[in-house]
């Protein structure tokens, strides 16, 4: 018969609408071990397993706070109850939790009171005593401590099964796999497994059980706003309310979301091991990138599986087509089927696709040596260039009208390019050498056809390198320190490092925005580059790495989503954490076709 040896959870700590999928070990009769789940329809060696999932609800309630999730909330913002904010975002551990979180949960408040606002509701007595400080709002500590600890609140329905110990157990799964729900917050769950036998059904042997910590909600981040930059507020733009982008125009949104083979403890020991967790971070992630509402999604550092299994699937659901190159294996040995690429999906209701073109650079290495008679030569070239990196480039045409009379009967097309360009910070001349490859392909493409072009990506490069100039200025200084470093030289002479398209960052774009929120974005901007002072942020770096380039003769920005606060972040530490599932923030910008002359 079978015997379970042993049972445990990979995740320490089970959260809202996080699969927990319980390892069961089992020992057969001749002594082998599997791991393989044996169900009724397929029994083995004349058994099959039973599970059973409860929550267990003790005399104790318990809230957790709204910022440290697995800490018990002590106190409660009234503000957001009589607005009907989510009860679950009101709770926090202590009041410096709250103080230092107000910067950002005053936007909860805010959002509120326009919607209410909107709604035509008299809301005024309650949101006008919400300042910038968190010691005006109102908030219930002693009475909060008192029923969240009480349980004086009746959270549940009527008793299922009462057990010893004055608790109550619901059974709510009965199946190996079990995601939580709002209703266990606070609650810990019990999984129970037991062998069956297949014929009479019965339960051989004790029931084999594992208890869970505590149920948290999902933390989520808060709601980052767009922005207009051409100093109008154009109707349709996505705000903070979610609305979709105006007729005429459409976003693009670039996020390097960390691989999961990358989202180590060894490399974020700063984060809890529960949000690093592929089974937690991909659901804060697809809630990030759906709620967004892009027309066209560039993904970079998405791995082979998790796009079949995870992303394709979910972001069909929301109207997405995908689109996916992987990395090369020239260097890479490992599981194929982890490996990473770049991922890019559009709207079928707003785009079409006409044309993918598959950039591998590993490839473009080898014509670059095939020129090269020596072969000595010809195999240094390949040690160093052949890094696997690619890039994926769609053409598109929109189904949305323009809106422009010089537009009327023509196609609106849009080539949109999609690149990681990960390369040890050693290999400065490897990286531009990549960049300049991949401008060279595109810029065969605009002279094929009018047509405007976006470059989105990772480049692994901050502002002022010699990859970003000659993305935003269209060559590279002779002069300029990072060519020094060429070894073979692949990039010499440095005339040839050019391009003619005419390539502009999007988020420069705020450098010219002179309205309130505009004046808040350009504190977190470069000054010297008009670039943002960072779009990564580790505990051992912070800097600019993603861009979304565009060209500037074919399309203008109307809006951008703000950026993020070091502060912020730092509370945490830094990226990823349980609020912001990657260690790189993303990157939407709007933008509309500019009218094209009629030939």
């Amino acid at each position: 018969m079978l015997t379970v040896l042993r049972v445990h959870l990979p995740s320490d700590i089970p959260i809202v609408g996080c699969e927990l999928t319980p390892y069961v070990l089992l020992k057969r009769l001749d002594s082998s071990l599997i791991t393989d789940d044996v169900t009724e329809l397929n029994p083995l060696d004349g058994h099959f397993l039973r599970y059973k999932w409860y929550r267990i609800q003790s005399d104790k309630k318990v809230a957790v706070c709204s910022v440290h999730p697995t800490e018990q909330a002590t106190l409660q913002c009234l503000g957001c109850v009589k607005v009907k904010i989510p009860v679950a975002k009101s709770y926090h551990c202590s009041p410096k939790c709250f103080s230092d979180a107000w910067q950002h949960h005053r936007v909860l408040h805010e959002r509120a009171a326009s919607a209410a606002s909107e709604n035509g509701n008299e809301d005024e007595e309650i949101f006008g005593r919400f300042n910038s400080t968190a010691s005006n709002v109102g908030l219930s500590t002693s009475q909060s401590n008192q029923n969240l600890s009480n349980g004086t609140t009746a959270l549940y329905p009527a008793v299922i099964t009462q057990r010893n110990g004055g608790e109550t157990w619901f059974e709510v799964g009965c199946y190996k796999t079990y995601t939580p729900t709002a209703d266990d917050i606070g609650h810990v769950l019990k999984f129970e497994c037991v062998v069956v036998d297949a014929e009479t059904k019965s339960a051989v042997g004790p029931a084999n059980t594992l208890l869970t910590s505590r149920v948290i909600p999902a933390p989520s981040p808060t709601p980052r706003r767009m922005i207009s930059v051409t100093g109008i507020d154009v109707p349709g733009h996505l705000d903070l309310d979610g609305r979709i982008s105006s007729a005429g125009t459409f976003t693009v949104l670039s996020y390097n979301i960390l691989s999961d083979v990358c989202a180590t403890s060894e490399l974020y020991s700063y984060c809890p091991s529960w949000a690093l967790s592929w089974t937690y971070r991909r659901q804060n992630l697809l809630r990030e990138i759906v709620g967004y509402r892009a027309d066209i999604v560039c993904l970079q550092e998405v791995q082979s599986d998790h796009f079949e299994e995870f992303f394709a699937p979910e972001l069909d659901k929301h109207g997405y087509q995908a689109m996916f190159k992987r990395k090369t294996t020239e260097v890479y040995s490992g599981n194929v089927s982890i490996l990473d690429g770049c991922a890019t999906f559009f709207r079928r209701d707003r785009f079409s696709h006409v044309k993918k073109y598959e950039v591998e650079f590993n490839k473009a290495a080898q014509s670059l040596t095939d020129t090269l008679l020596p072969s000595a030569q010809k195999r240094n070239i390949l040690n160093r260039l052949v890094k696997d990196n690619v890039a994926l480039i769609l053409v598109l045409e929109a189904k949305f009208s323009n809106q422009g009379i010089d537009n009327y009967g023509k196609r609106q097309l849009i080539c949109v390019a999609n690149t990681h360009v990960n390369i040890h910070q050693d290999m400065k001349d490897v990286k531009l050498w990549q960049v300049h490859t991949l401008l060279k392909g595109l810029e065969k493409i605009a002279v094929s056809a009018d047509i405007p072009m976006l470059v989105c990506g990772d480049f692994d490069a901050v502002p002022g390198s010699a990859p970003h100039a000659l993305l935003a200025m269209g060559k590279v200084d002779p002069l300029h320190p990072e060519l020094a470093i060429d070894p073979l030289g692949v990039l010499r002479p440095p005339s040839k490092l050019t391009h003619q398209l005419p390539l502009v960052s999007a988020y420069s774009s705020f450098a010219r925005v002179g309205v309130a929120l505009g004046l808040e974005q350009r504190r977190k901007m470069d000054p010297a580059t008009n670039e943002p002072l960072f779009t990564n942020c580790t505990r051992d770096f912070i800097g600019t790495h993603d861009y979304i380039f565009y060209s500037a003769d074919t399309l203008t920005v109307e809006s951008l989503l703000e950026l993020l606060d070091e502060d912020s972040l730092r509370k945490d530490t830094a990226l990823p954490s349980p609020q912001w599932s990657s260690d790189h923030i993303a990157l939407l910008a709007e933008f509309r076709c500019k009218p094209r002359n009629r030939r």
